[in-house]
C-alpha cells in the first residue's frame, strides 16, 4: 500500500487492542505456517546434554492415578462484535492432553480485552518428538534488526523442577525463540542459555513437548506466568531474581510505534521450586532488601517501547537512522541507548554480560511522564506528544538530593520533549518511499535541573523551608563545568540558562545561591567562544507574581521568544526542508517544580506555535491563551508538572498556571495549602524510605560481605559521589578548557540517501516494522477500542448545542470569551430530567451520559461518543437510566414545585441551574417553619421584672446567679497589673492605629516587637546573627 494511503487505512486495519495482561504462546492443532514432515523432530542447541538424557532415558510407567484425564472442553469462543479474531479458529479451543502444563486461573473481561484471553494457555502435545533430533535452520526471520533476528513482543515463562524456559513470540504469533535459565546454579551464579534459532509455532510446540516428556519424573513443565517484557535480573545477598512486566497500557504512538506504560510487574526468584532439595533459605537481610525494593512502585510513570528508542530525542533517532542508511546498513549497527535515562540499567547489566542479543529479550524503561493528545483543525489531525525523561544519576527525593555531585550530575534532572506531528501519514517515511524523511514531524527539547553547585538543605527539623547551606565553594566551579559540558554533549550550543530563584529575601535563603550561580556562569563564560557562551537570565519570578505592576506571563513570553531564536527546533524532512535544534533552554528555580513548570509551559507554548507554523497549520508563530489548543496544551503540561512534582517532592504542583495568570486565586488557595502540607509530610517522614529504594533499584548500593547494610548507613553521600581515595590517581580537568570543543559543533542532518545494493530491493517495512505494530493485519477491532480514537482531543471542548445552532467557530486557535468556554465536565442537562446512560462497549448507541437537547437518542449518543472518547476510560458511577431526585419531569421548570437536591447531589448541578436558583430563591416548608420558630422564640420569653428565681431552674442558671451575686462580686480580687491593662484598653487615642514608642512594652505588641527584630509573625525562629 502506498504511504499516502495510510491515513485512509487506519480505522479498518489497526488493532484496538492491547489487553492489560499478555497472552502466552498457544499450542494448537490448527494449520501452521512452517510445516515439518511428520518424521522430522527438532531439538535446539539449548537442549543440553542433561536435558536430552532426560528425554532418552527410560521413564517409569505412570500409574492410573497420575494418568491424564479427559478435560471437558469449555466454551471460550469470543463474541462476534468488538473482538479480535485469531488466524486459526482452533487456537481458541481447549486441548485434552495438556494438563501437565497448568495455567493460572483466568479472569477474563471480554469487553476490555476484545481479541484474546487475558491469561496464557498451554501447548497441545499431540505429537511426541522422536529420539532422532535435528536442527532446523531454515526458519530465519528477516524482519527486524540484523538478518535472522526476531523482535519479540510477548513472552511465556515455563518452569520445570530445575529450569525456567522463556518462550518469546513476535507480534503476529508466527515466529518464536526460547531462552533457558538454570535454577540449580550456585548462589550468585546466573546461568542463561540463549538459542539463536527462530521457530515456527509447530516447531516450538514440539520442542516444549519434548522438554515436558523429559521431565515427567519431576512433575513435567508448567506455565508460571505470561509477560510483556523482561526488565532484567537483580541479586541482593543470595539468589538471583528476574523482574517481568505483567501488565501494560498504551500511552502514545510515534511514527507507528507504540509506547506503553508499565502497569504491573512481578519479581520471580530464580531458585528451585518449593519442596525441592535445592531449596535455599531466605535470611532476614534478604527479606528486608525485598521489602525496600517493593517501596518503588514500578506501575507508576515507567514507560517502554519495543521498536522506538524513547531514551533519545526524535532528532537524535532520525539522525542515527539516516546515518545508518548512508553507511549501507538497514539499521544502526548497535543499540545507542542513553544510559542516563535507562532506569533498569543496573538490572540489565547481568543480561548484557550473559546474552548475545540482550535487547531482543530485555527492554529498557524510562521514568518520567508521557502523554499524547489530538489537535483537530477542520479535519486535519495533529498529534501533540510530551515525553519527560528523568535522569537516574543523582536521583532521589527533594531535600535529600540537592545541587550537583562531583561528577557534574544534578538533582531532579528532567529532559522534556514535545513532538508535534501532522498525521497525513503514520510512519517516519515520506512518499517515494524516502526513508526517514517525513516532513510532518517536529520536536522541541527543554531541560530542567537543580542549580549545579554544592549545596544542601537539612530537613531533620520541623521547618518546612530548611536553611540552605553551601557545603563547598569551588573557585573553579568544577561541578558546574562538568554539568554544562554534558549539556553541550547532549544538545549542542548555545545554552540558555533561565534562573528563577528569589533575589531579595528578609532572611537570605535562595538568594545565597543567586550570587554564587551568577559567579559560576561568569567564570565559565570567559573561556567559551563568543557564539557559544552561556546565555544567562536571572529573574525573580516569585516576587514578580506577587507584584501588581509586573506581568509574569508577558515577561515569560518575551523570554520564550529569545529562547526560540537562540536554539531553534527540529523538523524532519528532505535536505531543503529539515531544521535542527542546536542548544537548549535550561530552567531552574529552587526545587525545579512550580516556577520551572510554568516557565517551561510558556516556552513550550511558543515552541508549539513555531512547530504548527512550520507544518503549515497556522500562518503565525503565536497562539492565543484561552483557545482550545492552548487549553489542551495547558492540561498536558499541568499533568506533566504534577507527575514530576510527585516524583521529586511528594505532592502535586502548589502553584499552577492559574496562579501565575491570576485566575481563580481564591478558589485555589485551599488546594495550595493542602498540597504544601502533603509535600511537607512526604519530605519529613517518607523520603528516607523512598531514597533507600532508589539506591537499591538503581544499583547505587550493592551488597558486599563486610560492608554495612543499606539501612545502617548514616548518609548515602558516598553512594552518589566519587571515591575520595581515587582523587589523587585521577587526572584533573583543565580549569580553562573545561569544555569539549567537539560538543560545540553545529548539529546537521545527514543528507538523504536512497538504499543501495541489495537494500534497494527491499520494501520499506524491512527497514521499519511500524506496519505490523500499528495496523495489525488479520486483526478485527472496533473504533472505540483503537488508541487513536481514545486519545484526548480538542473536540472535547466543543459545546454540542452551539454547533447545532451554527454559533460556534470550530477553530482550536480562537480565544474563547466567557460565554463561549466549554468544559466537557460541565454538560447541560435536559430541563427537569437528567438521563444517565450506562457505559457498555457492546451497546452500539454509544456512551453519552447527558442530553442537553430533546433530540433523538441515537443521533445524540453517536455524536457525544465521538466528542468524548474519554468516557470509556472513566465510566460514570451510574449504571441505569434514572431521574434526578426531587425533580419532576416537565418541559418548563416550575419554581413552586422545585425542590433542591440534597447535599450528595449538589455536585451534579449545572452552572445554569445554580444561577437560576440564586436569582429565584425559594424555601421549603420545613425551612420556613424552622425560621418562624427562630423569629418567634424571644416573644415566648417573659419579661424579667423581679429578682425571683423562676420555678424549676437549671443547674447552669443557678450557677450563673450565684457567680454574679453581690457577695461574689465583692470577693473578686483584681491585681494592679490587670487593672492597668484594662485601663489601657479603655484609653483610646485620637488615632487608634498609631503605635507610639511608649506602647512597645505592652503585652499586646509582643508579636510586633518580635517582627521588628526580623522574626515571623506566625512561626518564631531563631534570628541569625
Amino acid at each position: 500500500m502506498p504511504v499516502a494511503m495510510e491515513q485512509n487505512a487506519t480505522p479498518s486495519a489497526q488493532r484496538d487492542d492491547i489487553p492489560k495482561e499478555p497472552v502466552s504462546f498457544l499450542g494448537t492443532n490448527g494449520p501452521d505456517n512452517g510445516r515439518l514432515p511428520h518424521s522430522l523432530a527438532i531439538t535446539p542447541p539449548l537442549l543440553s546434554q542433561d536435558t536430552v538424557h532426560d528425554v532418552d532415558q527410560e521413564q517409569p510407567p505412570c500409574s492410573s492415578d497420575n494418568s491424564p484425564q479427559d478435560v471437558a472442553p469449555k466454551d471460550v469462543t469470543p463474541k462476534a462484535s468488538g473482538l479480535h479474531l485469531f488466524e486459526t479458529q482452533s487456537y481458541l479451543q481447549p486441548t485434552h492432553d495438556s494438563q501437565n502444563l497448568e495455567a493460572p486461573p483466568q479472569s477474563v473481561d471480554r469487553e476490555k480485552v476484545g481479541e484474546a484471553p487475558l491469561t496464557a494457555k498451554s501447548f497441545d502435545r499431540t505429537i511426541s518428538p522422536t529420539s532422532t533430533l535435528l536442527k532446523n535452520r531454515g526458519a530465519a526471520y528477516e524482519k527486524v534488526g540484523e538478518e535472522g533476528v526476531c523482535k519479540m513482543h510477548k513472552f511465556s515463562l515455563y518452569e520445570t523442577a530445575t529450569r525456567y524456559y522463556i518462550v518469546g513470540g513476535d507480534i503476529m504469533d508466527r515466529r518464536f525463540r526460547i531462552l533457558k535459565i538454570d535454577r540449580t546454579a550456585e548462589p550468585g551464579d546466573l546461568s542463561i542459555a540463549e538459542d539463536d534459532i527462530i521457530y515456527t509455532k509447530k516447531e516450538m510446540k514440539q520442542l516444549l513437548n519434548a522438554v515436558d516428556d523429559g521431565n515427567k519424573s519431576t512433575g513435567g513443565m508448567k506455565l508460571k506466568c505470561s509477560t510483556w517484557a523482561i526488565l532484567g535480573f537483580i541479586r541482593f545477598t543470595g539468589a538471583w531474581y528476574m523482574m517481568l512486566i505483567t501488565k501494560r497500557s498504551q500511552v502514545a504512538m510515534i511514527g507507528g510505534h507504540y509506547i506503553y506504560q508499565v502497569d504491573g510487574t512481578e519479581l520471580v526468584p530464580l531458585t528451585t521450586a518449593t519442596g525441592s532439595r535445592f531449596k535455599s533459605d531466605r535470611n532476614a537481610e534478604e527479606a528486608r532488601f525485598l521489602s525496600i525494593l517493593h517501596n518503588i512502585d514500578l506501575s507508576r510513570s515507567f514507560y517502554f517501547s519495543y521498536s522506538y528508542d524513547i531514551t533519545r530525542t526524535l532528532q537524535h533517532n532520525m539522525m542515527r537512522e539516516r546515518q545508518a542508511l548512508r553507511d549501507g546498513l538497514s539499521h544502526p549497527a548497535h543499540a545507542d541507548l542513553n544510559a542516563m535515562f535507562v532506569w533498569n540499567h543496573y538490572l540489565l547489566e547481568p543480561a548484557v554480560d550473559t546474552l548475545k542479543l540482550t535487547f531482543d529479550w530485555c527492554l529498557p524503561i524510562i521514568h518520567g511522564f508521557i502523554d499524547q493528545a489530538t489537535l483537530s483543525i477542520y479535519g486535519r489531525t495533529v498529534y501533540i506528544t510530551i515525553i519527560a525523561r528523568r535522569s537516574r544519576y543523582f536521583a532521589g527525593a527533594r531535600f535529600l538530593k540537592r545541587g550537583a555531585n562531583d561528577l557534574g550530575y544534578v538533582a531532579n534532572d528532567v529532559e522534556t520533549e514535545q513532538i508535534v506531528s501532522e498525521m497525513l501519514t503514520t510512519s517516519f517515511h515520506a512518499p517515494g518511499p524516502r526513508l526517514y524523511a517525513n516532513p510532518n514531524y517536529t520536536s522541541y527539547v527543554q531541560h530542567r535541573g537543580s542549580i549545579p553547585l554544592y549545596w544542601t538543605q537539612d530537613n531533620t527539623g520541623v521547618s518546612p523551608k530548611p536553611d540552605i547551606e553551601l557545603n563547598l565553594v569551588d573557585p573553579f566551579y568544577t561541578a558546574a563545568a562538568l554539568h554544562f559540558d554534558n549539556l553541550f554533549e547532549r544538545y549542542g550550543g548555545p545554552i540558555y540558562v533561565l534562573n528563577l530563584i528569589k533575589s531579595r529575601e528578609r532572611m537570605p535563603r535562595e538568594s545565597k545561591l543567586l550570587e554564587e550561580y551568577t559567579n559560576a556562569v561568569n567564570y565559565l563564560n570567559q573561556f567559551l567562544p563568543s557564539d557559544k557562551k552561556l546565555i544567562y537570565k536571572a529573574w525573580d519570578m516569585s516576587r514578580a507574581s506577587k507584584s501588581r505592576d509586573q506581568d509574569v506571563i508577558g515577561t515569560l513570553e518575551d523570554i520564550a521568544e529569545e529562547v526560540m531564536t537562540a536554539t531553534g527546533f527540529f523538523r524532519n524532512g528532505d535536505d531543503g526542508t529539515s531544521m535542527m535544534q542546536n542548544g537548549v533552554a535550561r530552567t531552574n528555580c529552587i526545587d525545579c517544580l512550580d516556577r520551572t513548570n510554568a516557565a517551561q509551559f510558556v516556552v513550550g507554548k511558543r515552541a508549539l506555535g513555531h512547530q504548527l507554523h512550520a507544518l503549515g497549520v497556522i500562518d503565525d508563530t503565536s497562539i492565543d491563551y484561552d483557545s482550545d489548543a492552548v487549553n489542551l496544551f495547558t492540561h498536558m503540561y499541568h499533568d506533566h508538572g504534577d507527575t514530576i512534582a510527585i516524583q521529586y517532592g511528594g505532592s502535586h504542583l502548589v502553584n499552577t498556571m492559574e496562579t501565575y495568570r491570576k485566575i481563580n486565586q481564591w478558589t485555589s488557595h485551599s488546594r495550595d495549602m493542602v498540597e504544601s502540607f502533603k509535600r511537607y509530610y512526604h519530605n519529613s517522614f517518607l523520603d528516607g524510605q523512598r531514597q533507600e529504594a532508589y539506591n537499591l533499584f538503581l544499583g547505587n548500593y550493592i551488597f558486599a560481605q563486610g560492608q554495612p547494610m543499606l539501612w545502617d548507613l548514616a548518609t548515602d553521600y558516598y553512594l552518589h559521589h566519587a571515591d575520595p581515595r581515587a582523587w589523587s590517581k585521577k587526572r584533573r580537568r583543565n580549569y580553562i578548557e573545561w569544555f569539549t570543543p567537539g560538543f560545540l559543533e553545529q548539529r546537521e542532518m545527514p543528507p538523504l540517501v536512497a538504499p543501495q545494493g541489495e537494500l534497494a530491493k527491499r520494501p520499506s517495512d524491512f527497514f521499519d516494522d511500524y506496519w505490523l505494530e500499528y495496523y495489525r493485519p488479520l486483526a478485527v477491532s472496533s473504533f472505540l477500542k483503537i488508541f487513536s480514537y481514545r486519545m484526548n482531543s480538542t473536540l472535547r471542548y466543543i459545546p454540542f448545542k452551539s454547533t447545532e445552532e451554527k454559533q460556534y467557530d470550530l477553530s482550536p486557535f480562537l480565544a474563547r470569551t466567557g460565554h463561549e468556554r466549554y468544559s466537557p465536565e460541565k454538560k447541560k442537562s435536559r430541563k427537569g430530567v437528567k438521563i444517565i446512560v450506562p457505559h457498555d462497549d457492546n451497546n452500539s448507541d454509544g456512551a453519552s451520559s447527558h442530553f442537553s437537547q430533546p433530540t433523538p437518542a441515537t443521533r445524540q449518543t453517536s455524536i457525544q461518543k465521538w466528542l468524548q472518547p474519554q468516557t470509556l476510560e472513566q465510566p460514570s458511577p451510574y449504571h441505569s437510566i434514572m431521574k434526578e431526585p426531587h425533580i419532576e419531569p416537565s418541559n418548563t421548570l416550575s419554581l413552586k414545585e422545585f425542590i433542591p437536591a440534597d447535599k450528595s447531589l449538589t455536585a451534579l448541578w449545572t452552572l445554569e441551574q445554580f444561577v437560576l436558583n440564586s436569582l429565584n430563591p425559594s424555601v421549603t416548608t420545613l425551612e420556613a417553619e424552622e425560621y418562624q420558630r427562630y423569629v418567634s422564640h424571644p416573644l415566648n420569653l417573659p419579661l424579667v421584672v423581679s429578682t425571683e428565681t423562676p420555678p424549676n431552674p437549671s443547674l447552669d442558671f443557678l450557677g450563673y446567679i450565684n457567680s454574679v451575686s453581690p457577695q461574689a462580686v465583692d470577693g473578686w480580687i483584681v491585681g494592679e497589673e490587670d487593672r492597668a491593662d484594662f485601663e489601657g484598653f479603655l484609653d483610646v487615642k485620637e488615632n487608634p492605629l498609631m503605635v507610639l514608642e511608649e506602647d512597645r512594652p505592652k503585652k499586646r505588641y509582643k508579636a510586633y516587637r518580635q517582627w521588628l527584630k526580623g522574626k515571623s509573625l506566625f512561626k518564631q525562629q531563631r534570628v541569625e546573627p
